[in-house]
């Protein structure tokens, strides 16, 4: 497993993210690898109906109404969206907003990655039984520093605690992350996927950098 996040980042503007979906898509299939992808909030009605999961990048604990500018994770469902990052350091929430959009995402069926920074984290959150917890440290995050080489104890104490948690939770681990190499050496710590970025949204050839990354978890 292996999740995309396009951020807002202009190489996916527009038509591009249509592109984007359809190489995943394509490598996906040939390497019988699951690749999920959160494209920019504003596209994802291009992409919604992929024949991949297509995530949100940020939910909000908020309803269908009148609630003007929020995100909601039941018409979310409606789009066919399969799920969503929570918390990523890039736009972190509250403990209690974790907890509720957690149980939310549970109540539809869809898929939650809550992104954490430390150990500590994934101890208080494992908890709350996500589907997936991500763990990248802020300080590597698009540094092309790849935390399975500059941390590698980061992600084998936090395999250890997810282990430990005896739930379904499972475990990816992002930041700097830009190769093949770096993929095999987060998976041999304990990592069952990766959530990465720039390392293949940023690449002139994304068929070539997902072919790479994902013959590097088979």
């Amino acid at each position: 497993m292996f999740v995309i996040n396009c951020k807002n980042y202009e190489e996916i503007s527009g038509d591009k993210i249509i592109k984007f979906v359809k190489t995943a898509e394509k490598i996906s299939k040939k390497y019988k690898i699951k690749i999920a992808i959160a494209p920019p909030q504003h596209l994802i009605g291009l992409v919604a109906k992929s024949t991949i999961p297509i995530f949100a990048q940020h939910i909000d604990d908020s309803k269908i109404g009148s609630t003007t500018g929020f995100v909601i994770p039941e018409l979310l469902k409606m789009s066919k969206v399969k799920g969503s990052l929570i918390n990523h350091s890039e736009h972190r929430i509250s403990s209690k907003e974790i907890e509720k959009l957690i149980s939310k995402l549970k109540e539809l069926k869809m898929t939650s990655v809550l992104c954490v920074k430390d150990i500590a984290e994934v101890k208080k959150y494992v908890k709350l039984n996500p589907d997936y917890i991500a763990i990248e440290p802020p300080e590597l995050i698009g540094s092309g520093k790849a935390v399975s080489k500059e941390k590698p104890g980061l992600i084998s104490k936090a395999a250890e605690a997810v282990k430990n948690a005896k739930n379904n939770t499972e475990l990816l681990c992002g930041a700097g992350i830009v190769s093949g190499e770096d993929v095999s050496k987060a998976i041999e710590l304990g990592s069952k996927g990766i959530l990465v970025a720039s390392g293949i949204v940023k690449s002139k050839n994304w068929d070539s950098i997902m072919s790479e990354f994902a013959k590097s978890m088979v």
